[in-house]
């Protein structure tokens, strides 16, 4: 197995490239300011508004398959355009190719969200990534594309380090009690697209978590687990507020779970306090 992970030094990244290693899988990764630091890979700059480029690394790496991990967030030349590119890449060279799209891509009017549920988004990164979806679809027919959700893991994402600096200082933002998600651990999520880059399913897959919880109780079972002051964390409704985006967004991802082994965990039970 020999898997170009695209995006390795993010988040989600990173960890795909450490359970790949471990299993023994011939990894390369792509970063597009600082390689990052897991032995085991071999790294390489890539620039997705680069036309070209992404042909240039797989000519170089030959893999047979490709994870589109990367977050441009609503850079549209990276999030959509550089999905376009990596798809018509895999496409030409006959990789199997697993991409991560978003549950930004959903409005939050109907609340749930199954696998069939077509796009309505709200802000131009669910614009983004809705175009990419089905720019990734109609390119890469036999491609897994897999929709997930706010991503959590042991301290490192973006999600935990804000509720410590709001326990350090809680006059430093708001967590809001409206905006509803169906948080994932990173392991769990690199656990599951890694069973998808294996495997010939083809189409639309959830990948979150299995309860759906505020951003406000999210915190607060951060805050627990780590031994922090939760009542400390202020708390606000994102409706009163002029943010644009969806409130309450649930995937729900029960025909995935029946398609894949990774169990799916909810943030209730990995967030419980040590």
């Amino acid at each position: 197995m020999k898997v170009l992970i695209i995006g390795g030094s993010g988040f989600l990244g990173t960890e795909l490239v450490r359970q790949a290693t471990a299993a023994g899988w011939e990894t390369a990764a792509t970063y597009c300011s600082r390689p990052g630091s897991l032995p085991g890979a071999s790294w390489h700059r890539l620039d997705l508004r680069a036309p070209g480029h992404v042909d240039e690394v797989l000519a170089a790496v030959a893999p047979g398959v490709v994870i589109n991990a990367t977050s441009g967030g609503s850079d549209w030349a990276v999030t959509a355009d550089g999905s376009i590119r990596v798809a018509m890449a895999a496409a030409k060279r006959g990789c199997r190719l697993v991409h991560v799209s978003s549950d930004a891509v959903f409005s939050g009017s109907r609340v749930h969200y199954d696998e069939v549920c077509l796009p309505d988004p709200v802000t131009p990164y669910g614009a983004a990534k809705a175009a990419a979806e089905t720019a990734v679809r109609l390119l890469a027919p036999a491609a897994a594309v897999a929709r997930t959700s706010l991503i959590i893991g042991h301290g490192g994402s973006e999600h935990e380090r804000r509720v410590h600096a709001l326990a350090a200082d809680p006059h430093d933002g708001v967590l809001f009690t409206d905006d509803i998600r169906c948080p994932v651990h990173v392991e769990d999520l690199a656990s599951a697209l890694r069973e998808l880059a294996v495997s010939e399913q083809a189409g639309m897959f959830h990948l979150a978590g299995a309860d759906a919880l505020s951003r406000h109780e999210l915190g607060a079972l951060i805050a627990r687990r780590d031994g922090l002051d939760a009542s400390r964390l202020p708390a606000g409704r994102r409706a009163d507020t002029l943010m644009p985006g969806a409130l309450d967004v649930r995937l729900d991802s029960s025909v995935t779970q029946g398609r894949v082994r990774t169990r799916l965990r909810g943030a209730r039970e990995f967030l419980r306090a040590r």
